[in-house]
């Protein structure tokens, strides 16, 4: 058969062929010659319960019977409403909600927020941002500029606006003559000299909890919360990137309040569907939603729209997943999960290509290099992604690496069996790819 499809992030004169998934029941996929994967990545970050999950279908089924799109520009609509409610119910600090379809469009409307939050304020000249150096936040222009991985994005570089970018504390890399406690320090001393030397800062903005397409990169305790307190002082929003971070992945339903540091502005997506359809969302505080309020000749209300926003069978989507959330208490669940990861972080180091394991809640980053005592990454020429994922479809599970990094993602809801099944299968795809590079 021959296909039109163009694939995200993939060399396509490399691969003849892609397997074709047609169905997927619980943590597996199933091609169309019959071949099941386990699913070890939750299609891309976001699968909670796997797949074909009853209540959340019959929820798709219910709301497509009754609605299935309504604008929410001069109108609303029952799920949205309701969905609204619960999250700003589940999320501390925060008073309205900005739907959006995907994750880079709800950091879009972050910085947007951010930008028209201090216009409104009359305070126009505060228009720079700080983000934190690895930063991922999504592929459109806006997103990019916030989160630029060099090796994703360099080719855009003079289409991008500038910010001003921190390093972050990697416990891998950490530069010689520091301790982590030490650049970690460096850091936050750097941040406190960026904010209270420049009056022009509109937002500082970081993933929540980690950087995941960074790296996996975990952050030391009570970086963020300092962060924030930073933030507050210096009179600049604070804002959380929690679309791969949220629900549960690190192991809290939200993460910014395990890490005791309540933003003016978090954005959601991901899981909130539980994978099944494309929903985002940004949250706001009262401070800045308040800003937008006004006479309409005023001009303060939010320039930001798109046609999905608020889809109704997605908002019943996430309405039912967040109701099973607390049905089968998932987050208890992933905490066991997560130290069923760690017990196997010190087998998964002692493989002959890996330079460090990185691991929280059931989000794990496993760093191959060519030499352990140099920590060189595995060269782009040796191909790994491909050699990783070809040795893994041997072992019946789907694995995606991000450049040298094998990611383990899997579905929140893994049983522990499945979980040992994905740990065992990657452990022995590293070690037979190690054998041919």
């Amino acid at each position: 058969m021959h296909s039109y499809v163009w694939h995200p992030y993939t060399q396509m004169n490399q691969w003849p062929d892609f397997d074709v998934i047609t169905s997927g029941k619980g943590m597996w996929l199933q091609d169309s010659k019959g071949n099941r994967m386990l699913d070890g990545v939750a299609s891309m970050w976001c699968n909670v319960w796997g797949h074909s999950k009853d209540e959340l279908v019959r929820a798709m089924i219910t709301q497509t019977r009754k609605l299935q799109h309504s604008s929410l520009f001069n109108l609303t609509n029952d799920k949205a409403e309701d969905l609204a409610a619960k999250l700003v119910g589940l999320a501390p600090g925060m008073h309205k909600v900005f739907y959006s379809d995907d994750g880079s469009t709800a950091m879009e409307i972050s910085a947007k927020m951010a930008l028209q939050y201090w216009h409104n304020k009359g305070k126009k000249k505060k228009t720079k941002f700080v983000t934190l150096e690895n930063g991922y936040h999504g592929d459109t222009i806006g997103a990019m500029s916030l989160g630029y991985v060099h090796s994703f994005f360099s080719r855009y570089k003079s289409t991008l606006f500038p910010t001003i970018r921190i390093p972050v504390p990697n416990s891998y890399r950490i530069p010689s003559g520091f301790t982590l406690e030490e650049f970690q320090d460096k850091c936050i001393d750097r941040i406190e000299k960026t904010l209270s030397q420049n009056d022009n800062i509109a937002a500082f903005v970081m993933e929540s909890g980690a950087q995941v397409a960074g790296g996996v990169i975990i952050y030391p305790d009570g970086f963020q919360r300092k962060i924030g307190a930073l933030c507050k002082k210096h009179d600049v929003l604070f804002i959380l990137d929690e679309i791969a971070t949220g629900f549960g992945r690190l192991g809290s339903m939200i993460e910014y309040q395990s890490q005791k540091s309540i933003p003016d502005i978090v954005s959601f997506g991901k899981m909130l569907t539980a994978g099944y359809l494309p929903l985002a969302a940004t949250l706001a505080s009262k401070k800045v939603y308040d800003a937008f309020l006004g006479r309409y000749q005023d001009m303060r209300h939010f320039f930001h729209g798109h046609t999905f926003t608020g889809n109704p069978l997605a908002c019943a989507t996430a309405i039912s997943n967040l109701s099973l959330y607390k049905k089968y208490s998932i987050i208890s669940q992933v905490k066991k999960r997560s130290l069923q990861l760690q017990k196997r972080v010190d087998e998964i180091s002692e493989l002959e290509l890996v330079g460090d394991v990185r691991h929280k809640g059931m989000l794990m980053g496993i760093e191959l290099v060519s030499s352990k005592a140099r920590k060189s990454p595995v060269a782009p020429e040796k191909n790994i992604q491909k050699k990783i994922f070809s040795e893994a479809k041997k072992h019946k599970i789907y694995l995606r690496t991000l450049g040298h990094i094998v990611m383990l993602v899997p579905p929140l809801a893994i049983p522990e069996t499945e979980l040992d099944f994905l740990i065992d299968g990657t452990i022995d795809t590293i070690r037979k790819v190690a054998k041919k590079i």
